[in-house]
């Protein structure tokens, strides 16, 4: 399992300790390997470097595949613990992933603006096709996407000034995010329906998406998700009642009575 935090392009990191208790319950809960990706924040890398970062370590994750099949094959072959390294003499292999690893069953989280970069990843691995083998990217979850757009949407409107994330803070993320000269609510990077973004929605792996019922982007997640399963792709929606936005990795609200 790949995951990509959240932080509005601009804030968060993988090693965060709320970001780390949250992949941790998920290794647990799931039974996977969890990487946890670091990208490039805004404004200092916008977009599209956490897109590119994101699609560099699925390509990463290709290639410790392919080579942890060498070392497999080298050892049938000659019977010795020979390893495969750099110029530098550093295993280029990790044992843990080619000891416990299953490449051809991957799945894409992501975390509010992590799901954008995960819904990123998996078309690109879609266009990628053999590329990428032995990697196969099976499902992705979109947990509370930080999806956006040109014409609002009734949560849009009636979450607008409250509840975490509201209107100004993700308008402020979006700009630093986009480059002054590409910076429009209908961007790719923000509306995965808008006309002509590829792959086609049919070919997309199986979605779960969850939203919050008081999260400011609640309706973008609902919508996708609903164009997801139009196309036929296996795409449930889980809505949590009662939650804001970010409410899985806000370890405090999981003490809250």
């Amino acid at each position: 399992m790949l995951q990509f935090h959240g932080g509005g392009f601009v804030v968060g990191s993988n090693d965060t300790s709320c970001n780390d208790m949250f992949c941790r319950r998920m290794a647990k809960l799931c039974d996977v390997i969890v990487v946890a990706v670091g990208y490039r924040l805004a404004p200092e890398s916008p977009y599209p470097a956490a897109f590119e970062d994101g699609m560099a370590v699925l390509s990463w994750l290709a290639k410790q595949a392919n080579l942890a099949a060498v070392r497999r094959k080298g050892r049938g072959n000659s019977g010795n613990q020979q390893g495969i390294f750099d110029s530098f003499g550093s295993s280029m292999v990790e044992p843990w992933l080619a000891a416990h690893g299953e490449p051809s069953r991957c799945v894409l989280l992501g975390v509010s603006c992590g799901a954008n970069i995960a819904d990123f990843v998996a078309r690109k691995a879609v266009e990628a096709g053999s590329l990428l083998d032995p990697v196969k990217v099976v499902a992705q979850v979109l947990m509370y996407p930080f999806f956006i757009g040109s014409v609002p949407t009734k949560s849009e409107i009636k979450l607008a000034n409250s509840y975490f994330y509201d209107k100004a803070m993700c308008m402020m993320a979006w700009k630093l995010f986009l480059p002054e000269e590409e910076f429009d609510l209908d961007h790719p990077a923000g509306n995965p329906l808008v006309p002509g973004r590829g792959p086609p929605l049919k070919t997309m792996p199986p979605t779960l998406t969850i939203v919050a019922e008081h999260d400011w982007m609640r309706d973008r997640g609902i919508a996708y998700s609903e164009e997801l399963r139009k196309a036929n792709v296996d795409a449930p929606l889980l809505e949590y009642k009662n939650a804001v936005h970010e409410f899985a990795t806000l370890d405090v609200l999981l003490e809250t009575p």
